[in-house]
């Protein structure tokens, strides 16, 4: 498997899923497990790192009375 730029981090969260069912089901051979496991953290990083840019994403960037920058939760002030 490899991961190209179509991947989205739900159709990568759903391929993980199936990865663990599989692992879990005890039906692969130890090779195929090895590939199962190895294909799952690759995709396991890739979940990671977008989660990782979301947060970045959202964290909203406020400027203070002192024209200093700083961050805040999405939520806070948004009433």
């Amino acid at each position: 498997m490899t991961l190209t730029t179509k991947q989205t981090f739900e159709k990568a969260m759903a391929q993980l899923e199936d990865i663990v069912r599989e692992l879990e089901s005890g039906d692969l051979t130890l090779e195929n497990a090895m590939k199962k496991f190895e294909e799952g953290m690759k995709l396991s990083r890739y979940c990671s790192r977008v989660l990782d840019e979301t947060e970045k994403k959202i964290t909203l960037l406020m400027t203070d009375e002192d024209g200093n920058i700083q961050e805040k939760p999405l939520d806070e002030g948004s009433d």
